[in-house]
């Protein structure tokens, strides 16, 4: 059912002039930022910080109140979103990194990436901004099937300036090594702007564009100018929350320069734009989470639930706002109905196109699973995990740790465990929790060749 909600995690773009025809079909343009907190846009309830332009973009159409990443943490949610299916079943339990020793997923070959289910509608797709799926040659966006990539390959950057990670360029424009000077925010709002006005030459084609900007991710490096205006404007503020009030509000200039882009082309009446996050916001950095529990790497409220809103002119009543349940692979065949392409069977995720245009939709699953593999010792290779169904909540915050139940409805801040008090709940998800692990075990997620033998 649809209220008045917005929610700020997930913009994508979908451009429509008709539904009639190949030359009709809507543009998309996905905006996925980097570890932003439930609470950090003045529109999810942030006092000290100023984000004009997403908050205008979410008063233009829907905001999801009870969006949820499929993980806590980055790749596992960006392979769900470019898949349709939970991470684990396309090989991704965990944060892709550059070294192989605590490297923790491999996109698997068989899998089909968004814009490879778009080809045959006639779309030209792009990536601006960060990859984080892998390195190898066989995992890089063009060859997964993007068009177009100018952005960066890697996981985090150092330097927001230097654009490396342990000294190795990653900045790349498909498939060649690029050193542009600039900071990383303003670099693919750049090119997103000049991606559109190019797409603008070619009206009859449609495009897909995913922008993953890196911000507001550490290192919390904002523009010196932007951490000065802060400062002036928030008397008494941290320097610590300053400088990711500063990182957060230059991204949303950056969102507004796009938006603004597809106005002056004339995209923007034909373009359906999300917006979201891979997951919640990293405390430790200063970050806002709102009213709930936790943040980043964690499997309470916190870590998972994340700001989103959905916008296409003329389709979506703009200042509505919904609590229906979603996750980040729902986006894929979402954007597939709008594409007129017809989904394949095995995917996880579920078209929330009837929620987005007002009608009634029933629930899209009974049961919301979540899971990420990591290393070092707070997880020592092992998994943590949740399960949503209805108001019940079941969760494992450390690998080491009892399973806990939680009723979200009753106690929304996740403080009074349940596990012994209900146990006929608790077996219950449990037992669907273990299933569905079982399933995950059909999918490696790791090449034999890259496992670092043990000394």
């Amino acid at each position: 059912m649809v209220r008045t909600v917005f929610s700020l995690s997930v913009l994508l773009v979908l451009s429509l002039s008709g539904l009639a025809g190949a030359a009709s079909k809507p543009n998309v343009v996905v905006i996925l930022v980097d570890d932003l907190g439930y609470g950090d846009l003045s529109s999810y309830g942030a006092t000290d910080l100023k984000s004009p332009h997403i908050d205008h973009l979410i008063s233009q159409g829907m905001r999801f109140d009870q969006f949820y990443a499929n993980c806590p943490v980055c790749s596992p949610t960006r392979a769900a979103l470019l898949s349709g299916k939970y991470q684990d079943r396309v090989g991704v339990p965990g944060v892709i990194r550059t070294h192989s020793e605590n490297n923790w997923g491999y996109l698997t070959p068989e899998t089909t990436m968004l814009p490879v289910a778009l080809k045959p509608a006639g779309y030209h797709t792009a990536i601006i901004g960060k990859w984080h799926l892998g390195l190898a040659e066989e995992n890089r966006p063009n060859q997964r099937g993007f068009d177009h990539f100018h952005g960066y390959l890697g996981d985090m950057m150092d330097d927001y300036y230097k654009h490396r990670r342990h000294d190795i360029n990653y900045m790349r424009l498909n498939n060649e090594t690029i050193d542009p000077p600039g900071h990383a925010t303003d670099l693919f709002t750049q090119w997103s702007c000049d991606y559109l006005r190019t797409r603008a030459k070619t009206p009859d084609k449609p495009f897909f564009l995913y922008l993953a900007y890196n911000a507001p991710h550490t290192p919390i490096q904002p523009p010196a100018d932007w951490l000065a205006m802060v400062k002036k404007r928030e008397t008494g503020i941290t320097e610590k929350r300053a400088k990711l009030v500063a990182l957060i509000e230059h991204l949303d200039d950056g969102i507004g320069q796009v938006m603004k882009t597809l106005e002056e082309t004339s995209l923007a009446e034909n373009t359906l734009v999300v917006f979201t996050s891979d997951n919640g916001g990293q405390l430790s950095v200063g970050a806002n989470n709102g009213n709930l529990r936790d943040g980043k790497q964690s499997m309470y409220e916190g870590g998972l639930k994340v700001p989103t809103a959905v916008v296409w002119p003329g389709k979506i009543q703009p200042g509505t706002q919904t609590n229906f349940r979603a996750l980040s692979m729902d986006l894929f065949p979402t954007i597939l109905d709008l594409a007129g392409v017809k989904p394949a069977e095995d995917l996880d995720g579920k078209s929330i196109l009837p929620t987005l245009l007002g009608k009634e939709q029933p629930q899209l699953r009974e049961h919301m699973f979540f899971r990420r593999r990591e290393g070092g010792l707070r997880y020592n290779g092992k998994t943590t995990e949740a399960v949503i169904r209805g108001d019940w909540k079941l969760l494992q915050n450390s690998p080491f740790e009892p399973l806990e139940l939680y009723n979200l409805k009753q106690d929304p801040l996740e403080e009074n465990n349940l596990a012994k008090k209900a146990p006929r709940i608790f077996n219950e998800l449990a037992a669907a929790l273990r299933r569905e692990i079982q399933r995950y075990g059909e999918t490696p997620w790791q090449r034999p060749d890259s496992i670092p033998a043990p000394k």
